[in-house]
């Protein structure tokens, strides 16, 4: 049994059959995002506790793939022109990630004054949005690439169990539902679009750009779309399985090491993750008030969540996917594209 479980492939097999068991799980139990949430629970724990659990990169991006294939069908001509309708609350949205980002930078340093932690370090870790470009940034620069990465995967992972878990408890679903354009799978049209979309993920990696099989598969299926051309709906099967990879690649972060890495510092970002929630739940609130959408959709939008699983949590609660959509992928672009002239620009003064 050993020698079996050395393998990788072997190992492989076993985290996505644990996964696929805790999804079932969760489905029985009624629980917000259960292929995602489940195998992110179950591996992480596993993880933690020492098991051989691993994740497969080609996986996790053909979950991305999934993911941001089905959000950009929703986008048809009509949705187009309610999203642009609302580019000030988007702009307003990238301001509150910039904001927040900030205030978490000092929060940290405060938080953990006893640490000597370097500038680099405090400013990658508290960016909210472009978790793998942060981590790389942060080294680069000479700052501690694991509590970079540490903080990010709590932080994302707490938004993950907080905020759908939330949502289901307060009976928010299907408030702000948008259907997206084709509905019905065709197959001949669903393989087209799996070679275009793919293309598109391919065309960004190439190019390095953050996120590629998100955004690729993202703006080609917004592009055929936003001008009238129904491929294929996408089957329910392939966007489980999407979100059983999400799930394994950011559960199988936390490995044994994860608990030992500097307790005071997991425990200050967990700290501050749950208030910046808080703080994002107010801002959610004013902005609904003044824009008219709906505040459980503006939370997703300006939560401190990843792209994928704040989108994902749109999707499967019905809350406004292509605002969030919105939301998120033009945060993203701002923070990765901002994080270096923004870290320069902070530098004390000589």
């Amino acid at each position: 049994m050993h020698s079996f479980l050395s393998r990788r492939p072997a190992r492989l097999v076993l985290t996505l059959l644990a996964g696929a068991a805790a999804a079932g799980l969760c489905l029985l139990l009624h629980t917000p995002l259960p292929w995602m949430i489940g195998p992110l629970i179950a591996t992480a724990i596993g993880c933690m506790a020492g098991l051989p659990l691993v994740a497969a990169t080609p996986l996790r991006n053909a979950g991305q793939w999934a993911i941001g294939t089905v959000l950009g069908l929703y986008f048809t001509p009509q949705v187009v022109g309610i999203v642009a309708s609302h580019w000030a609350v988007i702009l307003a949205g990238i301001a509150w990630a910039l904001l927040l980002g900030a205030g978490f930078g000092l929060y940290l340093a405060r938080a953990n004054a006893g640490m000597a932690l370097d500038r680099p370090t405090l400013f990658f870790a508290s960016a909210i949005g472009g978790a793998s470009e942060m981590a790389v940034l942060a080294e680069r620069f000479g700052g501690r690439m694991d509590l970079v990465a540490s903080a990010h995967s709590l932080r994302i992972l707490l938004v993950v169990l907080t905020i759908p878990f939330g949502f289901q408890f307060a009976g928010l679903h299907g408030l702000d539902p948008t259907l997206p354009g084709p509905q019905v799978v065709e197959w001949h049209g669903l393989l087209q679009l799996i070679a275009m979309t793919a293309a598109g993920g391919a065309f960004l990696r190439w190019r390095g750009v953050s996120n590629p099989w998100v955004l690729g598969p993202l703006f080609v299926a917004f592009g055929l779309t936003a001008t009238g051309v129904e491929l294929s709906a996408l089957p329910k099967w392939m966007t489980n399985l999407g979100q059983l990879f999400i799930g394994v690649a950011l559960g199988t972060r936390f490995t044994p090491a994860f608990l030992h890495t500097a307790p005071r510092w997991l425990l200050s970002v967990g700290a501050g993750t749950l208030v910046m929630i808080a703080l994002s739940a107010g801002f959610a609130l004013g902005v609904a008030q003044l824009s008219g959408l709906h505040p459980a959709t503006v939370l997703l939008g300006t939560s401190p969540g990843g792209i994928a699983e704040m989108c994902l949590t749109a999707k499967v609660l019905e809350l406004g996917v292509p605002v969030v959509t919105a939301f998120h992928v033009t945060r993203m672009a701002a923070v990765v594209l901002l994080a270096t002239p923004m870290f320069r620009w902070s530098a004390p003064k000589a």
